[in-house]
């Protein structure tokens, strides 16, 4: 490259630093410009009075992505992020009774799903084996970009079809190995993490609890923040400049080419635009409706978007030793709380709900003899049906009633700090069109192709990262996103790919054995990242 091109990157989270570090070690000339005062987006930190939260994700999946694009910039994710592989990975707590340990020892994972139901428990290894098939077969769709339907035609594509199983939910794949409604519910909510309901999501993402007891789930020390904060500090050293408080206004054209942005801090030319805003909100407020034609303002607004989250942040009085770092409690009626989310549109009377117990794998999180506790509930996106500024208190009561459910009987009264995040504020302070923090939803219509290209393919030199486009949402999913982009760039512009040239025996993507599709680390039940 005779003269380094310019990038410039709209937005500070996971996967615009990513993009960051793969672009400058292929000898661009990197800027990311963050609307927020902090890096991250909503993998980032917040909190006050000593106690530190994660802002969305707080499960660390499947690293090994991570692990190699921090490779490929000559550093070493473990050396620079202290990684602790939890056991039990998180406590299922079943609203219509029982529990289960989840762990990633099959034969204690075995014992614990007997309790529940000693046939489904024999069934374990052949879920395993079969999912370890279809993740083989399917990753080197998850690693490549899907320009068009021709995309669809190829050698690795026709392998994977006979694991599709398109007519058949989440849900239904599942009743081909567990008979016990609480064990198929322990596998299948993980496509919360994808905001989607297991009778609608599609039957390939039983991958997705594949791939937490292959893989592990992981607690970064300090949280999934510091993880944002070590690729910025990276970033920077490889003279990468972040501008922090200083959103974008608007992409800048010539024709139907991007030729740079405004922001808050002025005009900035650039050779190539990396969006990793919430597709939907930048689509729509960065670039004019005439020069997109096939994600305008309507064909947007006729998408499908993932539920919503409610959010309580406290930091209490005292130490919750007995409660696990990650516990998910599933309502009684599931399928009325799920429907209640997506098609009634209502808050439900017993919703589910996670809680993250962080301090008592990280008491560095807040301050002596004190914990934090993040609650999640999965609730609707932004619609008429719910006012959240009339029904954010009343369902804060609600929620603090629920956490009676795994113990946790007098929070109210040792809260020392909180804060509260609604959809109405996903929506109008982080930028999230409709509260949709899980972004487009992972329906057939909506994957591969049918997503919004990683090379945006309505306007020129603009490229895409993150939940909005391929492969999809969660952190390792989001980093794969960027692995692609990245690559694309690239190669558009002649150049040799990062990972290629630090890695040049291993697969395209730089990880010949390793799949690279994980779950999202909060799903609606587990994060919002």
């Amino acid at each position: 490259m005779r003269e380094s091109k310019r990038i410039i990157i709209i937005g500070a989270g996971p996967g615009g630093l990513a993009s960051a570090l793969l672009l400058a070690a292929s000898g661009f000339r990197v800027r990311i410009l963050e609307r927020l005062d902090r890096v991250g987006g909503r993998t980032s930190t917040i909190g006050g009075d000593g106690f530190r939260f994660d802002l969305g994700p707080t499960f660390f999946l499947y690293p090994r992505v991570l692990e190699a694009i921090f490779r490929a910039v000559g550093r070493d994710l473990r050396s620079e992020v202290e990684l602790v592989r939890l056991d039990p990975q998180y406590r299922l707590v079943f609203g219509a009774g029982g529990e289960l340990e989840a762990t990633p020892d099959m034969t204690r994972m075995q014992a614990a799903m007997a309790r529940l139901c000693p046939r489904d428990a024999e069934q374990l290894p052949r879920f395993m084996n079969d999912n370890r098939a279809k993740m083989g077969a399917f990753r080197p769709i998850l690693e490549s970009p899907f320009n068009g339907w021709g995309d669809l035609f190829t050698p690795a594509m026709l392998k994977a079809l006979p694991y599709l199983r398109p007519w058949l939910s989440l849900e239904g794949e599942l009743k081909r190995y567990f008979s016990d409604p609480r064990i198929r519910l322990a596998m299948t909510f993980q496509s919360k993490y994808l905001g989607m309901s297991p009778f609608q999501c599609p039957s390939l993402f039983s991958i997705l609890s594949f791939l937490e007891y292959e893989y592990g789930v992981y607690h970064p020390m300090g949280g999934c923040g510091a993880v944002s904060e070590a690729m910025a500090r990276i970033a920077r050293e490889m003279g990468v400049e972040i501008s922090l408080d200083d959103g974008v206004e608007e992409i800048l054209c010539e024709g139907n080419r991007a030729v740079g942005v405004r922001s808050h801090s002025g005009v900035h030319r650039a050779d190539a635009v990396v969006v990793n805003a919430d597709f939907a909100r930048a689509m729509t407020r960065l670039v004019p409706d005439r020069l997109r034609k096939r994600w305008s303002n309507r064909a947007i607004a006729g998408k499908r978007f993932s539920c919503s989250t409610f959010m309580l942040y406290l930091g209490i009085e005292g130490r919750c030793d007995d409660l696990a770092h990650h516990t998910i409690h599933l309502a009684e009626d599931y399928v009325t709380n799920l429907a209640d989310i997506e098609s009634r549109r209502v808050l439900s009377r017993d919703p589910s709900f996670y809680v993250q117990n962080a301090c008592v794998t990280d008491p560095t999180l807040a301050p002596d003899g004190m914990s934090t506790l993040y609650v999640l509930v999965p609730v609707t996106h932004q619609h008429q049906n719910v006012n959240w500024s009339i029904e954010g208190p009343r369902f804060r009561g609600r929620v603090l009633r629920q956490l009676g459910k795994i113990g946790l009987k007098d929070v109210a009264a040792r809260i020392r700090y909180e804060k509260m995040v609604t959809p109405a504020d996903w929506d109008q302070g982080y930028e999230i069109h409709l509260g949709a923090t899980f972004n487009l939803a992972h329906s057939l219509s909506q994957m591969l192709h049918l997503r919004p290209r990683n090379r945006f393919e309505d306007l020129g030199s603009v490229y895409l990262v993150g939940g909005g486009t391929h492969p999809g949402s969660g952190l390792p999913v989001i980093f794969e996103s960027a692995r692609i982009t990245s690559r694309l760039i690239a190669e558009d512009f002649g150049v040799a790919p990062a990972l290629d040239r630090v890695e040049p025996g291993a697969g395209r993507f730089g990880l010949e054995q390793a799949p690279v599709m994980a779950s999202q680390p909060a799903s609606a039940l587990v994060e919002v990242g």
